[in-house]
């Protein structure tokens, strides 16, 4: 700290000769050349008419540290308000990844639940199905043969239907449903889920109305049903677990050809050839055709880095 002093005069006196606690007079130790001085006089006078000579002491005071402690202190807030302003962003990715893997148990749960109830149903539809057909003794060639090649033929047509419908449907009169899978997910289903069950309402009604009846046509009904579930479980796993990673995959992620159908699918999302493709396994194919070989071959290579 600095301090300045000024001084004034104020009315407290002091009588040299007079008081005898000074210790000398005047006229007892001044000689009279001296006494009657110019200065002398005055002072002499000064003291002789009674006016009283004081000193006052001021003291300005500046605080210098306290400015030093104040400029400190807002150097350590602002230190740690970008302290927490890094942290936020932070605690924002941990809140996100949190919220990511609290919506991929969920749908893996959905996901596991269904499939294991579908495929049960499914396997004892089969094993019932064969097992009525041969109640009499003589094995059905016909109906075998047709259930099963109706199976093969309704999974593959299904990629043909699901191209046509994704391109004609989805993305025009029903884009207010299917919008919902071309932009962030918020939580973990989306309204686009609603044609998987739409998908499913055929292929159970195939089913049952195949597994209760006999006869030809209930076979082919039945082999219809079962392929509608089968595309189903496949576009499942490799669409919503393997491209959009709704829920882990496990070796499917490692097929080579499952690969090249995640890449073309991304690219579907992308817009780079105006929405091709819209069928799924057989996307590459189209990829191909729209001449996006290269672009599908950097979406690999960026992929499986």
């Amino acid at each position: 700290m600095a301090a300045g002093i000024s001084v004034a005069a104020s009315s407290r006196h002091f009588r040299f000769g007079r008081k005898p606690f000074l210790g000398f007079r005047l006229n007892s130790v001044v000689s009279h050349s001296y006494l009657f001085s110019l200065p002398i006089r005055r002072c002499y006078a000064m003291l002789r008419s009674g006016r009283k000579a004081t000193k006052t002491v001021c003291f300005v005071v500046e605080d210098r540290d306290l400015n030093a402690q104040t400029k400190t202190l807002d150097e350590a807030v602002d230190k740690a308000a970008e302290e927490i302003e890094r942290q936020i962003p932070s605690v924002r990715v941990a809140e996100r990844r949190a919220r990511k893997r609290s919506e991929r148990l969920t749908y893996l749960v959905a996901a596991v639940m269904s499939s294991f109830g579908i495929t049960s149903m499914a396997v004892m539809a089969v094993y019932y199905r064969f097992w009525w057909q041969m109640e009499g003794g003589e094995i059905p060639y016909s109906e075998m043969f047709g259930t099963f090649a109706l199976s093969v033929g309704a999974a593959v047509g299904m990629e043909f239907w699901a191209r046509w419908a994704h391109r004609a449907l989805w993305h025009a009169s029903l884009w207010h449903m299917h919008e919902s899978h071309h932009r962030p997910r918020e939580g973990p289903f989306e309204l686009n889920d609603v044609f998987a069950i739409i998908n499913a309402v055929p292929a159970i009604t195939l089913l049952s109305y195949g597994l209760f009846n006999k006869g030809l046509v209930p076979g082919l009904c039945f082999g219809a049903g079962l392929g509608i579930t089968v595309f189903g479980m496949a576009y499942m796993f490799v669409h919503d677990g393997l491209v959009h990673k709704r829920f882990p995959v496990g070796p499917i992620a490692n097929v080579p050809y499952f690969r090249r159908v995640a890449a073309a699918h991304q690219l579907h999302h992308s817009d780079k050839f105006n929405g091709v493709p819209y069928g799924l396994f057989l996307g590459p194919k189209e990829v191909e055709e729209v001449g996006g070989l290269e672009e599908l071959e950097k979406e690999i290579h960026r992929r499986t880095k």
